[in-house]
């Protein structure tokens, strides 16, 4: 918490005491527990659970939260059977209080990604679509070459480009539901630590120039549904630059390319820091 190594240390001191750490001013009650179900939520006032240890993304695992008292749960993934998979700006307008308790926030490449279909599917509609998403390596790959059930994830994450899927994607249907079906794609791990670009190409309805569709973006960006999570960049960004932005997607207006209806759009993304954001933002939304 102290020290990180992309983002440098934390503002503030840290201190652990009697069962509880303090930092930044505020004062945290330190649990260990393996089983979600035992965890006093409700004794303790908490009711919006962030679950993000990864061994919770299926709908049984993340209602024991719910069980203990919280009144919703935050998947910091992608998940099986939550009540809704939201992506801020895209389709947050469809949660209902009432009804939707367990919570996707998808993946941080989904929350780039879909902003990018949604602009384009607005504005002139999509027939069909691939990404690839150039993705910062992650801890599901190996420092070192080492056994994994992906070969290519078997290898060393800093010094490869490595080839591996991603279901973001696909994951666009669940946000995006006239999209089902119609957008695939793949990762590229690359060896940098955070910070990473997803490339979009579409095939439209009708022909569209560059102009149209950065016009498109920019008219997304200042006003609108999507003007908190996407901005507008025209400047000539590399993937250093966008660490610590808080966007789901900073659209690269100098990449833009077209071809009659075929489209090719870049957005960037702090997949650590940019995705952290969305849950906050998105916690505060469900109460």
């Amino acid at each position: 918490l102290k020290y990180d190594s992309t983002l440098g240390p934390l503002e503030g001191d840290v201190e652990v005491s009697g069962g509880v750490i303090s930092a930044g001013g505020e004062e945290l009650k330190l649990l260990s527990e393996r089983d979600p179900g035992a965890i006093p939520w409700g004794d303790l006032g908490v009711e919006v659970v962030l679950e993000s240890t990864g061994f919770f993304t299926k709908r049984d695992g993340a209602q024991k939260h719910l069980d203990a008292g919280a009144k919703k749960v935050v998947i910091s993934a992608p998940a099986t059977d939550p009540d809704i998979t939201i992506v801020l700006g895209v389709n947050d307008d469809t949660y209902d209080q009432d009804s939707h308790h367990i919570v996707s926030n998808a993946s941080c490449t989904t929350n780039c990604v879909a902003p990018l279909a949604k602009v384009l599917h607005d504005a002139f509609t999509i027939e069909q679509g691939f990404m690839t998403t150039i993705h910062a390596y992650t801890a599901d790959q190996r420092l070192q070459d080492m056994p994994h059930d992906d070969l290519r994830r078997a290898r060393a994450a800093a010094i490869n480009l490595i080839p591996t899927s991603t279901g973001a994607a696909r994951a666009i249907g669940l946000v995006l539901p006239e999209l089902e079906g119609k957008v695939d794609g793949i990762s590229v791990r690359a060896p940098v630590p955070t910070g990473s670009v997803t490339d979009l190409v579409v095939r439209l309805s009708r022909d569209a120039s560059v102009a149209e569709v950065n016009e498109a973006f920019r008219s997304a960006a200042s006003s609108g549904p999507l003007s908190e999570f996407l901005q507008y960049s025209n400047d000539p960004i590399v993937s250093t630059d966008i660490q610590r932005s808080p966007y789901s997607c900073v659209f690269d207006s100098e990449l833009t390319m077209a071809n009659g209806s075929m489209i090719k759009v870049f957005g960037w993304y702090d997949n650590e820091w940019g995705y952290s954001c969305r849950l906050v933002d998105l916690m505060g939304k469900l109460l």
